[in-house]
């Protein structure tokens, strides 16, 4: 059995790094290095992730594609650090486990703790 992290980092981040990319790419005209630039990877891997080679086995609820493209704003209109950027990954990632997606593809799957001590704070 998985845990619910390496569900989450095998399956779901790969996915909401590939909304991130599209929507800077495709919503406001940003290059791929620029997006690579701002999401700290590989031109290859925002390549990658934009022609669905990566990140396109999870089809998310257009609210949780709201939130994403609410989070590439946030990335586009602040010099963010990458600890700011990390913890907006982490609450895309926790809204995505909030919005079921996680139990009903992968229904023995708990909730994550770190997740959970995340959200407390």
């Amino acid at each position: 059995m998985k845990t619910t992290c390496e569900i989450m980092v095998q399956k779901v981040l790969p996915a909401i790094r590939a909304e991130l990319s599209r929507a800077m790419i495709f919503e406001h005209r940003y290059t791929q290095q620029e997006v690579a630039d701002i999401l700290e990877l590989s031109r290859a891997a925002v390549s990658q992730y934009v022609s669905e080679k990566r990140g396109a086995e999870v089809n998310f609820s257009e609210e949780t594609q709201k939130e994403i493209r609410k989070f590439a704003l946030v990335l586009l209109n602040g010099d963010l650090s990458s600890q700011e950027k990390t913890k907006g990954m982490c609450s895309i990632c926790s809204f995505v486990q909030k919005s079921g997606w996680l139990y009903r593809n992968v229904p023995e799957a708990k909730v994550c703790s770190i997740c959970e001590d995340m959200d407390s704070k």
